[in-house]
Order: C-alpha cells, then structure tokens, then sequence
C-alpha cells in the first residue's frame, strides 16, 4: 500500500496507549541524552519493555517515532498554553511572537531532543506525511489561538504559514549554532508583524 492510500491509524486500547506512551517516552529520554543518533529502534524497544516487532508496529522507523515524539511534545504544549500561559500581549503579533519564544524556549531547555525532532522532520519523507501533518496542524493550532482567531481566512492561513517556516527555519538554524536566540526572536517578530499589517502593504 502506497503511504497516499494509508488507512488511518485504528483506535488504540487503553493498554495499547499506555504502551505506546512507554515506547514515546523511552524515545524522548533517549534522544534527550545523545540526539537523533542515540535514538536506536532496539535501545528503544528494550527501554521501553516492549519487543523489537511490538515497536515498528506502533513506529515503522525512527523518524516516525521522532515526529510523533514532537506532536506530543506539541499537544503538552498546547494544553499548558490554553490552561495557564495565554499570551497576554497587546495585539495579535506580540502574543503569536510571545506564544512562539514561549515554544523555542521549551525545546531550548532539552537541545539534544529538538534537535533530533527537528531532523527527523526534515527527513520525514511522504510515509510520514500524516504525522508531519499532524504536526503542522498543531503548530497552525497554536498560532491561531494566541491569533486569537477561531475561523481563519485563507489569507490568513497563508500568513500562519509564512511564520511556521520561519520558525521551523529559525529552530534549524538555531541548532546548529548559526543563529543566536536574539536573532531568532527577532526573526520571529519580523515575521509575526505580517499578521496585523493590511493586505496591500505586505
């Protein structure tokens, strides 16, 4: 089966969850201490508890377990920004930028694992499409939120995604050492004025 034609996933049981999340957490922890190249399949089956076949059932290669890693690490975030951390700036562009260096600054404090999310993003070929989608989705998520924006235009999506590949853009630089964290914040300023300038202007 071509990854286009891929069925979505079936629903897991409460027992594959938590399986699941063992196997995502041993991933994360490995990653976190040694990278993208630490993150071998059987150190993962065999931190997590799980047989080698168990995991490439859940996670076919490691860049899919690595992406749905950030989805994860994304979805967290997303429950903190909505329960306790709203942007509390004076328009939509400082509270989008603010929401942002609030999420750099997460991967900022465990390098070793953005760096290998951001990498295994970047790898992610057309069989991981739907859990980079699944990413993206998040990210515009987030965006829209700290927007303050329930029903977006198409124009604005466009602008979301404009500051998503600036981000995304920003964290890979960033990683490897060619872009200070003021540069990055200032990157993403930059970016964010787009969303309240008019459309004529831009």
């Amino acid at each position: 089966m071509t990854a286009e034609a891929r069925p979505p996933a079936p629903l897991l049981t409460e027992r594959q969850e938590a399986r699941r999340r063992g196997i995502l957490q041993a991933g994360a922890q490995l990653a976190g201490r040694g990278g993208f190249e630490a993150v071998q399949m059987r150190e993962v089956a065999d931190a997590a508890g799980v047989a080698l076949g168990t995991l490439y059932r859940y996670f076919p290669s490691k860049v899919h377990l690595l992406v749905a890693i950030m989805q994860d690490q994304l979805q967290h975030l997303h429950a903190v920004l909505r329960r306790k951390r709203p942007a509390t700036g004076d328009d939509a562009a400082e509270r989008v930028a603010e929401t942002l260096m609030l999420a750099f600054r997460a991967l900022q404090r465990d390098p070793h694992l953005a760096d290998a999310m951001v990498r295994a993003l970047t790898f992610a070929d057309r069989g991981v499409s739907p859990e980079v989608d699944a990413v993206s989705r998040l990210t515009t998520a987030i965006v829209l939120d700290a927007m303050g924006v329930e029903n977006p235009t198409q124009e604005q999506l466009a602008v979301v995604r404009v500051i998503e590949h600036t981000w995304h853009s920003a964290l890979i630089t960033w990683l490897s050492g060619r872009e200070s964290i003021a540069q990055v914040k200032g990157d993403i300023e930059t970016v964010c004025g787009l969303i309240d300038r008019p459309a004529d202007a831009r």
